[in-house]
């Protein structure tokens, strides 16, 4: 039996559609930020008496459709480590589940971990990468803390296409603002896949990721928060605005949404160090300078309070970067 904790992460330079789905290969690079604040924690246990694997969310036997997800990836698990048996998993998320939080992110980097761990094997950090990426495409980027790139690949069996962390020593606070903790209607691959078959903005997003990629690589070495803050926001609604033109439209954004957008805006034009970024999801997420760049702890805590003091917020989370994935007990009884 392991049981894991892995933390969600948000893309400051996002990804937005697929190479192949089969193997959730990317068609662009992403940079992330690895959260302290919002985690999963999953336990596997392999039991002799399984004759398939089961899955327990927060205490409640899952939905088939989200169980036969985690028995396809256990399948890919079983194969890339060549034994047979079937575990009990039980995961707990400490967060909105499929709210647009990369939910799906943290839980399945913790149960790649965990199910590697529990079998006694070890797998070389780029191999774990790839394997998670399996189950969800960002959950790649979750076994990392800190800052991280995932490599979109070139090759057709995806072997090239995993994460590494960028090894940024920088603490800049990323605040989570919860609007609803609903499912959202249409899913990131879904909406993804939509967007690059029917938007004919598309390509314009491609053509501009490596640019993106480049100036977050550069501003994030720099500690350069204006530039990351400013590109992270830009490269956000520019993916909202590809998704947008599709046919039909996926829209994320709830009412709600357009007004934390607002008040964000209204907030950096009044003096506060402030961006936003949003995911597949209605949710905002609003970066901050580190204590001490700028900002003693007083006003840092002030500009917080700026940030969430919104009708809007049902709930919040004050974050710094995260650890990577790591295992909070294991025992091979």
């Amino acid at each position: 039996m392991t049981k894991v904790r892995a933390h969600s992460n948000i893309a400051l330079i996002k990804y937005w559609g697929k190479r192949s789905a089969a193997l959730k290969t990317p068609l662009n690079n992403s940079i992330s930020m690895t959260l302290d604040h919002l985690y999963t924690e999953t336990e596997v246990q392999y039991r002799p008496e399984l004759q398939a694997d089961q899955l327990f969310l927060n205490g409640e036997r899952a939905q088939p459709a989200m169980e036969q997800r985690v028995q396809r990836f256990m399948d890919q698990v079983r194969q890339t480590l060549h034994f047979q048996a079937y575990g009990r998993i039980d995961s707990y998320n400490f967060f909105p589940t499929g709210a647009g939080l990369a939910s799906s992110a943290s839980a399945f980097a913790a149960l790649t971990l965990a199910a590697v761990r529990a079998q006694g094997a070890e797998l070389a950090p780029e191999a774990l990468s790839r394997l998670a990426r399996m189950g969800s495409g960002s959950a790649s980027r979750s076994l990392f803390g800190g800052f991280v790139e995932w490599q979109k690949g070139e090759r057709a069996d995806g072997e090239d296409s995993y994460a590494v962390p960028l090894n940024i020593d920088w603490s800049p606070t990323m605040v989570v603002l919860v609007l609803t903790a609903a499912h959202k209607a249409v899913g990131s691959g879904d909406g993804m896949q939509r967007t690059v078959d029917t938007s004919p903005l598309y390509a314009s997003w491609l053509d501009s990721i490596e640019a993106d990629l480049a100036d977050m690589r550069a501003g994030l070495m720099a500690h350069d928060f204006e530039k990351v803050g400013e590109l992270m926001e830009h490269n956000a609604l520019k993916m909202h605005a590809t998704a947008l033109a599709s046919r039909p439209a996926v829209l994320y954004w709830q009412p709600e949404s357009v007004a934390l957008i607002q008040h964000i805006q209204q907030l950096r034009q009044q003096g506060v160090p402030c961006y936003l970024t949003m995911d597949a999801g209605p949710n905002v997420k609003v970066l901050l300078p580190p204590v001490g760049q700028g900002a003693q702890a007083e006003q840092h805590a002030r500009w917080v309070s700026q940030v969430v003091n919104h009708p809007a917020v049902q709930q919040h989370f004050v974050c710094q970067p995260g650890p990577a994935a790591h295992p909070l007990q294991v025992s091979h009884d």
